[in-house]
């Protein structure tokens, strides 16, 4: 099932399957979201929990017990209930299973809230330990974005835009996208954005720590078509499918990191890993905004914006 809010800015779907959001679109009719070619890539919008990308040989650590677990982690793929949804907000959630425990030995609840304001659709994911023992992950957003979305343009019309000033680092990533620990400062142009072009991602994502609070798709010319923020976000995964023409970008605000090349994740290990207290919840935010000046105001990180314990 899916379903839809609205404001007199924005039209937003979203699915109970995976929480995925499944359409974005302004109030003129015009499309931001991907929608999902096969040619090119199926998925729109994923949702990433308990797990940011690769685990070497598919495969984890926790409580000295091996598991195994897909890329991204199973949210994913995973039915949510929706547990409230107005006009223009929506809370999707998913509950840990005897299915959930067989994969990722903990119990939690997993919520994803979606509201409007304006021309901004912000994405809070909610996450409660209640099971005994820490509870360890990692969590994102993998939204795609058309590009073209302007008639008469082409995808190299387009640029990706930091702050004026950011010095973002590239994580190094191995052939078989896991982190190799060859870090490298990331060129920009202009000192402050990444001209697309379909060859940027023929060594599949780039991902960049260090570059700032938002990252804006725009025109040449300096027209802003969107604005992903997170001020005290970590990662940000740009990507799109290698060696093709494809017609979107994803900008992936993650918490953390794939595994490293080679090794099996210990999850009580992995320092870049979220983590909460029996008990204890956390809340961790990113937003969209369609158009707009850019660079001002914004929504709290997906670094974390609060923590309680129920």
């Amino acid at each position: 099932m899916e379903y839809t809010i609205r404001n007199r800015c924005l039209e937003v779907t979203v699915s109970e399957h995976g929480a995925e959001l499944r359409s974005i679109r302004d109030r003129q009719g015009t499309e931001y979201l991907w929608q999902g070619d096969p040619r090119y890539w199926e998925d729109r919008a994923p949702t990433l929990f308990p797990y940011v990308g690769r685990l070497t040989d598919g495969k984890y650590r926790l409580d000295g017990k091996l598991y195994s677990m897909t890329i991204h982690g199973f949210a994913a793929l995973s039915d949510f209930t929706a547990v409230s949804a107005g006009p223009s907000a929506l809370c999707m959630e998913l509950r840990w299973s005897e299915e959930t425990l067989r994969i990722y030995p903990r119990r939690f609840v997993f919520r994803v809230r979606c509201a409007l304001r304006g021309r901004t659709l912000s994405v809070v994911y909610e996450v409660k330990n209640e099971d005994d023992r820490i509870l360890y992950f990692g969590l994102g957003g993998h939204p795609g974005f058309r590009v073209p979305v302007r008639e008469g343009t082409a995808f190299e019309d387009y640029r990706i835009r930091f702050r004026r000033g950011a010095r973002p680092v590239q994580v190094g990533f191995s052939d078989a996208c896991f982190v190799n620990g060859e870090d490298a400062p990331f060129p920009l142009d202009g000192e402050d954005g990444i001209p697309l072009r379909h060859s940027l991602f023929d060594r599949d994502a780039i991902v960049l720590r260090n570059m700032g609070p938002f990252a804006a798709l725009e025109l040449a010319g300096g027209e802003r078509v969107l604005t992903v923020r997170a001020p005290k976000l970590k990662y940000l995964g740009i990507w799109h499918r290698p060696h093709t023409d494809a017609p979107y970008v994803c900008l992936e605000p993650w918490s953390s990191l794939p595994s490293r090349q080679g090794e099996i994740a210990v999850l009580e290990e992995k320092k870049d890993l979220k983590s909460l207290a029996p008990g204890e919840s956390g809340s961790y935010r990113w937003s969209v905004e369609i158009g707009g000046a850019g660079g001002k105001g914004g929504t709290a990180g997906i670094d974390g914006s609060s923590r309680k314990r129920v």
